[in-house]
């Protein structure tokens, strides 16, 4: 049986961060992912087809963490698209806010990146790192307690059993493996959870106009429909989350491309034009998620795996890498320490220092996602013109999108 320090199952772009925040240091690493992952470089192109319709819209903050692990020039190298602005507006009535990076004095308030880029770039550190091993392919079939407490008989490591029959132990395993996260279930924590009762449509469109470096997102009765920019030649390529009720999104579903690009473009309201073609598009439900508690000893959940949010605001994966950047710390500080890095002392302070900002940022979310779902009159009336006199208040303007950018 192969023994580590750190267990990390889940290979995306949590895990993998992870990882390579710990690579170089004394910890011994593992990293099991499920999908082959190809080592590949993502193909530069500005082909409709070519471009990965998982994006993230990652804040300064996240690019400042990335670039501190080495990951962000190889990114910066491939394809990223920096968002100067951002127009938000609300489909029933005249209330719209208006966001610059220059008003922030900032070179731009965040940039869109494919999700495949990220995960490539961290991958190429985490081959040169000689403490870190990267199993891909292979799948947990079991989460075994190993080395109980003999005074409180408290599980103080694991064991996992993988599809393969190989069995790895370690004295701390990290649940970086998703919203439906195996392990997050095999070791029994709860979650609090409902349902938005929406379905978000994910896909790469062409548009007549070019997007101006600018995120745009209409708040439509149904749900909300987001087109961020993608870098490209003639700066017309959008990719699209589209969040709608589950009878109007199997609609969408139902439609065939010419259909769908026409519902789009009169969703959006044509303001980059017609939509001129779209990619295969894809589906998924959205449901907010979060975990009770981050750990248990031995155990630690990380990004997806502990909180789901509503995509409106693009920060779930932003909340994801500022958990790994914390836990990455505390494990580091344990290591100096002389401590074991599954000990409940250790995570606690992990806990501490996350769950609050978390579930922060998830009620903000809820609320908006509420507030833009309400249609009466005097609602509707109060959200509009709350939205323009907030577009008249500079400084508020400002305090809003320092918290959103993490700055």
């Amino acid at each position: 049986m192969a023994r580590f320090d750190v267990i990390i199952v889940g290979g995306g772009i949590a895990g993998s961060a992870l990882a390579a925040a710990l690579a170089g240091s004394s910890l011994q690493v593992a990293v099991i992912e499920a999908s082959a992952m190809a080592d590949e470089s993502p193909a530069v192109s500005h082909e409709l087809d070519d471009f990965d319709p998982r994006v993230s819209a990652l804040t300064p903050a996240s690019r400042s963490f990335l670039g501190q692990l080495g990951a962000w020039s190889l990114m910066a190298g491939i394809q990223v698209s920096p968002y100067r602005h951002m127009h938000v507006w609300d489909a029933d009535g005249t209330g719209a806010i208006d966001f610059c990076a220059a008003d922030m004095q900032q070179p731009c308030l965040g940039h869109i990146v494919e999700n495949r880029v990220t995960v490539w770039a961290l991958r190429q550190l985490l081959k040169q790192a000689p403490n870190v091993v990267m199993l891909d392919g292979r799948r947990v079939a079991e989460l075994l307690p190993e080395t109980p407490d003999h005074d409180t008989g408290e599980v103080l490591a694991y064991s996992l059993l993988l599809d393969d029959g190989s069995r790895l132990a370690a004295g701390l395993v990290v649940a970086a493996d998703g919203a439906v996260s195996t392990i997050r279930g095999l070791a029994g924590f709860n979650t609090r959870e409902w349902d938005y009762q929406h379905i978000a449509t994910v896909t790469t469109v062409a548009t007549e106009l070019p997007h101006q470096q600018t995120a745009w997102q209409r708040f439509l009765p149904e749900g909300p429909l987001a087109f961020l920019p993608l870098a490209s030649a003639g700066q017309n390529h959008c990719s699209i989350v589209w969040s709608a009720q589950t009878e109007l999104a199997e609609r969408i579903g139902a439609m065939d491309d010419g259909q769908f690009c026409d519902a789009l473009g009169s969703a959006f309201e044509y303001r980059l034009g017609g939509i001129v073609r779209a990619a295969p598009r894809a589906s998924y439900p959205l449901r907010q998620r979060h975990a009770t508690r981050y750990f248990k000893p031995g155990i630690a959940l990380v990004g997806d795996a502990a909180h789901t949010i509503h995509p409106l605001a693009g920060q779930g994966i932003n909340l994801g890498l500022k958990d790994v950047e914390v836990l990455s710390q505390e494990l580091l500080r344990a290591v100096a320490q002389g401590l074991e890095p599954g000990l409940a002392s250790v995570l606690s302070r992990y806990q501490r220092r996350r769950i609050a900002d978390n579930l922060g940022m998830m009620l903000v979310m809820d609320g908006f996602k509420r507030l833009f779902s309400q249609q009466g009159l005097g609602i509707r009336w109060l959200r509009n013109s709350g939205m323009s006199r907030l577009n008249r208040t500079p400084a508020v303007k400002r305090r809003i999108m320092r918290q959103a950018m993490g700055l």
